[in-house]
């Protein structure tokens, strides 16, 4: 898929821009993500454990001129042109180009120097999919305004985290850059969310990844996110009473947030139950995939689903259809919603042989009782961010 598509987005600079896509045009590529587990942990400063997909933001990039920054994106058939010049004063316009507008005033407060490019864009991530489009667009733009100049992986994730914090106005934490950034082929990657290091995860050979699209997404889910940051900090912030220590949800125990219970509304309790539970459960199902034990990890995917569902209410009537119903087949070990909630997608763990008949069931399932087609994907974990040759 990465050469159709990066011929792809060449020809749409050469058709948008003019010229020939030749050697001065060089392409980036970010890919999206699946969470396999730890679900908003990662704003608390928890454990996490996605994988990069090979469904990507790709960009080509090219010298510009007359001192604007032009973006093309083939998705949106748009152009968007802002002045060099402007960039640091600029403020979000509800617009797709917010996230590349805050990825380059981000590089321009590091005090690396801007210069006019022209970008085309092309993107096979699915927008309003919980596959992280938004981190895909983030990272390879800035890949593309750097375009060859080095910058550190841990700041170029922390740089993307910061443009959709601060320019964008989502609260999100750091999951989705930094495996945008550090994903690796074959394998997870269990982000420790405090010390931002990493550590590879293989996933057995006898299951799939596969992803369900419920092709819906509930507007409930912007505002309810920044919501449930702030339930969380509510809560640290009455646990500190018995434990002066604690600094995020991620210093807490199921045992130590039972203890307070009381000193929290239920809301808030049940919200630092979820992220307490979730990492725990991160730690367990990366022992289970080293030893390989598919039933464990399908029973975590179950649990973590229950919690999102019930402790963070986050969760939809769609998805909750398609775990139910995937939770009923021969051959599903285990099923989640992953993303921020409110729709986008499930993940599931089949085994490899039930693949097409799982695709079939869930697509005929969900057909009938919702009228709507699921986009269906198996998730083959592939390598991070970079430049293609």
């Amino acid at each position: 898929m990465v050469v159709p598509q990066s011929n792809f987005v060449k020809n749409a600079f050469a058709d948008r821009f003019g010229g020939t896509a030749d050697g001065s045009v060089r392409v980036f590529r970010a890919p999206g993500r699946v969470n396999l587990i730890g679900e908003h942990t990662d704003y608390n400063l928890g454990f996490v454990l996605p994988i990069a997909l090979d469904m990507a933001c790709f960009i080509a990039a090219g010298p510009g001129s007359d001192g604007m920054l032009r973006l093309y994106s083939t998705n949106m058939a748009e152009t968007a042109e802002y002045a060099i010049t402007d960039i640091g004063s600029l403020q979000k316009r509800g617009h797709w180009s917010d996230y590349a507008i805050g990825v380059a005033q981000q590089l321009h407060k590091l005090g690396i120097p801007l210069t006019p490019m022209d970008l085309a864009i092309h993107s096979t991530v699915p927008v309003g999919s919980g596959l992280s489009s938004s981190a895909a667009l983030e990272i390879s733009t800035a890949l593309a305004l750097l375009f060859g100049r080095e910058l550190d992986r841990t700041e170029l994730a922390q740089l993307a985290r910061r443009a959709e914090r601060d320019f964008v106005g989502v609260p999100v934490g750091i999951m989705d850059q930094y495996v945008s950034v550090f994903g690796e082929a074959h394998k997870a990657i269990r982000i420790d969310c405090r010390s931002l290091s990493y550590e590879a995860v293989p996933i057995p050979d006898q299951v799939s990844i596969v992803g369900v699209n419920s092709m819906v997404k509930h507007e409930l889910g912007s505002s309810a996110y920044a919501t449930r940051v702030r339930e969380c900090a509510e809560a640290v912030e009455a646990i500190r009473t018995a434990y002066p220590g604690v600094e995020s949800l991620r210093d807490v125990s199921s045992d130590m947030l039972d203890r307070c219970c009381a000193s929290m509304p239920d809301n808030v309790f049940r919200r630092a139950r979820h992220v307490c539970s979730e990492n725990e459960r991160v730690l367990a199902f990366t022992g289970a995939a080293a030893d390989n034990d598919l039933l464990v990890m399908g029973r975590l995917f179950l649990a973590s689903h229950r919690s999102m569902r019930d402790d963070y209410e986050i969760s939809c009537e769609e998805i909750d259809f398609l775990v139910d119903t995937a939770s009923s087949f021969s051959g599903v070990y285990g099923s989640r919603m992953t993303g921020g909630g409110f729709g986008g997608c499930t993940v599931n763990l089949v085994a490899p042989n039930r693949v097409e008949m799982f695709r079939q069931n869930i697509t005929a399932a969900y057909q009938r009782h919702y009228g709507l087609t699921p986009e269906i994907f198996v998730c083959e974990p592939a390598a991070g961010a970079g430049e293609l040759e």
